[in-house]
């Protein structure tokens, strides 16, 4: 593997597991150049922050923290990640946000609403910067909950990759580029990194909650799969996630629909049903209709049959057959 531009010496690269999986990832990111990075101040956004920084060279992060407003320690939350920042000498972008009234505004679950409402700060804080790269510490575990979590809810290839290494996301008219380097390092590896360099982080009680779904997943569900399968179940989920990752990579690209303003029902008819289904769901991602899921995109396949020329969708769009084109049509 040839060295990361500006890398490290070798000895830094050996300081752990953490730091010798974040080499590969980041070859094709200039440690010169600047970064958003998502810092809540729990463990793991702590450990990439001082990974970057402190090992590999990233000096000119900037640190966005968005206070979700739904825990009494959140105030001190933000004030460790300033304080953190300014120890480290990186800029501190921090944000405030009612999550749960957001989340009975918008009828979304409040997981949903706090991750909307990070999605919109980071491209808030991109855009005044002219800064569209973020770094997230999303890691091995996280990746293999979510893959779990989307096929229990019927998810397609999309859904199931949500987690990748590099992705693209537009928020409103704003492009963010996603930086996941840590999708290949483990929960436990993160632990003995901050052990090793008695890194202090905010614990949040809310992670052993069973009523959040992710939680019960990590705490009831991985274990009885492994406990009734006999084998680490993660570790091939996870590989899963690589292989679909990858044939994720080899299918059409959201950007290529963005200019469309309409699709062919002749085209649509001639091709399989499983092209049917991805050509509609990214062409209504690229018009960023809401809440996309499988009832959805059958509902649009619906239409190439010769009955109903008119189906609704989330958030007030419509989607209509007319003289052999399919088109949308906005909220009103």
């Amino acid at each position: 593997m040839p060295p990361l531009a500006g890398s490290p010496a070798p000895a830094a690269s050996a300081a752990s597991p953490l730091i010798r999986k974040l080499l590969q990832p980041l070859q094709a990111f200039p440690r010169a150049e600047q970064y958003l990075i998502g810092v809540s101040g729990g463990r793991d956004s702590v450990a990439l922050l001082h990974g970057l920084h402190h090992w590999l060279g990233y000096r000119r992060l900037v640190v966005c923290h968005l206070d979700h407003g739904s825990r009494a320690e959140s105030a001190a939350d933000a004030e460790f990640v300033k304080a953190l920042s300014t120890s480290l000498g990186c800029a501190f972008e921090g944000g405030r946000v009612e999550v749960a009234a957001v989340a009975k505004q918008r009828k979304r679950s409040f997981e949903t609403a706090a991750r909307e409402a990070r999605y919109e700060f980071f491209a808030e804080v991109a855009e005044r910067l002219g800064c569209h790269s973020i770094f997230l510490a999303h890691h091995a575990d996280d990746r293999v909950e979510t893959l779990l979590f989307n096929l229990c809810r019927g998810a397609g290839l999309e859904g199931l990759t949500s987690l990748q290494r590099v992705s693209e996301r537009t928020v409103g008219e704003i492009p963010l580029k996603l930086i996941r380097p840590l999708l290949g390092v483990w929960r436990a590896e993160i632990d003995e990194y901050l052990a090793r360099h008695t890194l202090a982080f905010r614990e949040d009680a809310t992670n052993a909650d069973r009523q959040h779904t992710r939680n019960c997943l990590r705490h009831d569900v991985l274990p009885a799969l492994e406990a009734a399968l006999g084998h680490d179940v993660r570790q091939a989920i996870w590989r899963t996630a690589e292989i679909l990752e990858a044939e994720q990579a080899s299918q059409p690209n959201r950007s290529q629909l963005s200019g469309e303003a309409d699709l062919s029902t002749e085209h649509l008819r001639n091709d399989s049903v499983a092209g049917q289904r991805r050509l509609i769901r990214l062409w209504l991602k690229s018009h960023a209709v809401p809440n996309v899921g499988f009832a959805e995109v059958e509902n649009v396949r619906g239409l190439l049959a010769r009955g109903t020329a008119k189906i609704n969708l989330p958030g007030g769009w419509h989607a209509r057959r007319r003289a052999g084109r399919l088109f949308l049509e906005e909220p009103r």
